[in-house]
């Protein structure tokens, strides 16, 4: 009696290790495919994003040639029936310069210039700077700045092309890009989250040797708060 009772005992716990190692096992296989997946979303993306963070990165130790940009500064006048407000300027601005998208338009307010005491003849009002406006159109490949004074009758224009290598760059840092282009960024860097966490699970998962892992880890951990915390 007491051998038939330990046979199904013996049978229930090797069951249990079955299932565990088969649910283990699809784990893994899970993982596998979706880290394949998910590398191969952001594989076009991450070579942009390598090329030119190694440029950004090393471009002035290892003396790489400078980035080809074109620079040109121009003067508009404005039209006297063009009403003085940002938005109507900005609107004029678009149709002058053949521009496909409307700008982006900054604003600093009309302030007491600060260099000037205040004036005693006239009832002690301080000297005030007009309002400001900057507008900015383009992209990665091309952006035009346009400074304006409230009251001016002309607007500076400021237009800059750039290489290939600089429109990486700007892409790169998302210089002149629209809303879309910066969630899909933030696909890319979702992506990388997934595929450290499960290149780290899969490495435990598949790998015997996790001391060793486990100190490398440790190790590139410590080296990155090393180097990052004193520049914080």
């Amino acid at each position: 009696m007491k051998q038939t009772a330990e046979i199904p005992a013996t049978m229930h716990v090797g069951a249990q290790r079955a299932r565990h190692h088969n649910r283990r096992a699809d784990v893994v296989r899970w993982l596998r495919k979706t880290h394949g997946w998910f590398g191969l979303w952001g594989a076009a993306l991450g070579l942009m994003f390598g090329f030119s963070g190694i440029w950004l990165n090393h471009r002035a130790v290892l003396k790489l040639p400078p980035v080809a940009q074109q620079r040109s500064n121009a003067q508009i006048s404005l039209p006297d029936s063009l009403p003085a407000n940002p938005e109507a300027v900005a609107r004029w601005l678009q149709q002058e310069l053949e521009m496909d998208r409307p700008p982006s338009i900054r604003v600093e307010r009309a302030r007491p210039v600060p260099w000037v005491p205040r004036s005693r003849g006239d009832a002690g009002k301080p000297l005030m700077q007009p309002e400001h406006w900057t507008f900015r159109f383009g992209g990665p490949h091309s952006s035009v700045m346009v400074d304006a004074w409230a009251g001016n009758k002309s607007v500076s224009v400021h237009r800059l092309d750039n290489g290939v290598i600089g429109t990486l760059m700007n892409l790169h840092k998302g210089v002149g890009m629209s809303a879309a282009w910066i969630l899909l960024i933030d696909t890319l860097a979702g992506s990388l989250i997934f595929l450290s966490l499960s290149g780290v699970i899969l490495w435990v998962q598949t790998n015997r040797r996790r001391t060793v892992g486990t100190t490398i880890l440790i190790v590139s951990v410590v080296a990155l708060l090393a180097l990052a915390l004193p520049r914080i």
